[in-house]
């Protein structure tokens, strides 16, 4: 027996696929397939989520942008570029000086793409039913398994 994959709640191997507390022969399975579920509380939330990391990330370049603007514009006007020159480096060192502290929020957007923004499903076709065997918000999750599936019964198919 090969095991293709295993979480907490899905095992998909050369036998069989386990899930949600169901087992389903793969020598049973007559065709697999996936399909988009109903968008859940979560999903939204982590759109909406996403969207105010992406605006909290997006507005200090915004607001140094128009800080730099004004600050040459009134270095213009009163011509003392050296004061403007002083502030607008100590600027840069500080953005500089910050830069690392990015990580953590990028990688929570990083993370937030991968698992997507909508509920998958994974169907299968088992005894003349269809019965929809993993449902999950996790994009990434389920690449997994639905590529282990196909693995699973592509193996299956070969030896039949």
């Amino acid at each position: 027996m090969t095991l293709y994959y295993r979480d907490d709640t899905v095992q998909v191997t050369s036998e069989a696929i386990q899930a949600g507390g169901q087992t389903v022969r793969l020598a049973d399975v007559t065709y697999v397939w996936h399909a988009r579920g109903a968008t859940t509380l979560a999903v939204r939330g982590r759109v909406l989520g996403r969207g105010v990391l992406v605006l909290l990330l997006s507005l200090p370049p915004l607001v140094a942008l128009v800080c730099v603007v004004s600050l040459a514009w009134s270095a213009q006007d009163r011509g003392n570029w050296k004061l403007a020159l002083v502030i607008l480096a100590g600027c840069a060192v500080g953005a500089l000086a910050l830069t690392p502290f990015l990580e953590l929020p990028l990688s929570w957007l990083d993370r937030s793409y991968e698992r997507g923004n909508r509920v998958h499903e994974l169907w299968v076709q088992h005894h003349g039913r269809e019965v929809m065997l993993v449902r999950t918000p996790d994009a990434l999750r389920f690449g997994q398994i639905y590529r282990a599936v196909q693995r699973a019964v592509e193996h299956q198919g070969e030896h039949r």
